[in-house]
């Protein structure tokens, strides 16, 4: 079985992960420019399509049970 890897794991493809956060800021920076000028509707679509498109990438259902799981579970 695979399992959810929950530590910093951004990078840009053909590189090693660094130590600093740089393209985990990139990503973010891109996922608000993905909303930009969108209503809340809009939105919730973009929300709904980002996670179906991203969780068939990742394909495997135990890793997505995964991380269901941890996102439900509030930070304390």
């Amino acid at each position: 079985m695979k399992h959810l890897n929950t530590q910093a794991n951004f990078h840009h493809s053909g590189s090693p992960v660094r130590g600093d956060y740089e393209p985990g800021d990139a990503f973010y920076e891109a996922l608000m420019q993905a909303y930009e000028g969108l209503n809340e509707s809009e939105s919730q679509l973009l929300n709904a399509r980002l996670i179906l498109v991203l969780a068939n990438h990742i394909g495997d259902l135990d890793v997505l049970k995964q991380a269901m799981e941890v996102a439900r579970i509030p930070d304390n």
